[in-house]
């Protein structure tokens, strides 16, 4: 059985129905029936339960049943859970701004809403779609891994072996700039272990809110996810994960300031969360608040003059511009640049 998904395209497929059914036996000791359900249905998450019996998708003995219901023994569950199709990796024929390439690995300067690697919501235009067909890959590919929604973990689809070789790293959708993709399992495993012991260097150029006292310092604060929007990301006392990005500021204008940025660890949305927490965020970054004037608001020319500069992005501007690593197998460092986007820069002139 098939259910419409709130998006008709090729991002949101129908969703398939599977149906698990159980008797429990006679020696089992009483339990919630969530809990139950989640310890015996491989890959269910408890928000992934929750939903069935929400939905009146799950019976006891024919009754509908509720989360807190203590299973019993000799009880009989049917239990219906909705879920995306795995993901289809197709290659497609999507054109990349190649920075530097030989015979081991590539470096593409990517572009603002291209996302990176297939997920929920994003099964098609990525850049592990572009990247199959830029290597000769004509076959479709079924990953192993389900998304059952937006919160999957994405570092399982972004490790899967069938996507290898491909990305070493991976940005935000809406940052631009420079991602190292191998061409074979081995190379893939020495460019990593270069990001897993940080010898790998990656500097970004930012346009952001407001203004430094120190034109260089440290950002600090342990990252974890938002406790108020579970997509996002934000700075933790406890349960986060130790991050630090360096800065350097570059340019100041009015209200806003051009910086070079360093990262001494690599957490989703590193960059954006630590502006964000000291209230200096990316310029034009809507999860994290960059996209309305936070500063010069009883400024009536600059009010005028920066809106039409929001208007004229729908993303933050954030660049990786600068990538050094050690090629394994060359035995020499390679430093490559980006220019920041051509936006990008129509909106310094303007500042400027």
């Amino acid at each position: 059985m098939t259910f419409h998904s709130s998006e008709n395209n090729n991002n949101y497929p129908e969703y398939i129905e599977q149906s698990f059914e159980f008797i429990i036996p006679s020696g089992m000791k009483h339990q919630r029936l969530d809990i139950f359900l989640t310890h015996s249905i491989a890959n269910a998450s408890r928000t992934k339960v929750q939903k069935a019996i929400d939905s009146g998708n799950v019976l006891i003995n024919g009754k509908i049943a509720r989360a807190s219901q203590k299973v019993q023994p000799y009880d009989n569950i049917l239990c219906k859970i909705l879920k995306p199709p795995p993901i289809i990796l197709k290659p497609e024929n999507i054109p990349l701004e190649i920075v530097y390439e030989d015979e081991y690995l590539v470096v593409i300067n990517k572009r603002a809403g291209m996302v990176c690697h297939p997920g929920f919501g994003n099964r098609y235009g990525t850049l592990v779609n572009a990247i199959l067909y830029y290597f000769g890959m004509r076959d479709t590919i079924e990953l192993e891994i389900d998304t059952d929604d937006e919160l999957t973990d994405e570092g399982l689809i972004y490790s899967s072996n069938l996507i290898r070789p491909g990305l070493v790293h991976r940005l935000d959708k809406d940052t631009t700039g420079l991602v190292i993709i191998t061409k074979n399992p081995e190379i893939h495993n020495q460019i990593s272990s270069q990001f897993e012991n940080r010898t790998i260097q990656r500097s970004y150029k930012a346009l952001i809110w407001g203004k430094f006292d120190e034109k260089k310092g440290f950002i600090t604060g342990d990252i974890g996810r938002s406790p108020k929007n579970r997509k996002l990301f934000t700075v933790v006392e406890k349960g986060g994960k130790h991050s630090k990005t360096e800065y350097e500021v570059i340019n100041e204008y009015e209200y806003l300031s051009l910086v070079k940025l360093k990262l001494h660890t690599g957490r989703t949305h590193q960059i954006r969360v630590h502006l964000s927490h000291i209230k200096k965020p990316v310029f034009g970054d809507k999860s994290y608040g960059g996209d309305r004037i936070l500063y010069g608001g009883n400024n009536h020319h600059w009010k005028s003059k920066v809106s039409k500069l929001l208007a004229m992005i729908n993303h933050q501007l954030l660049h990786a511009y600068e990538l050094s690593f050690f090629h394994p197998i060359l035995k020499e460092n390679i430093i490559l640049q980006s220019e920041i986007p051509n936006y990008f820069r129509e909106i310094l002139n303007v500042l400027e």
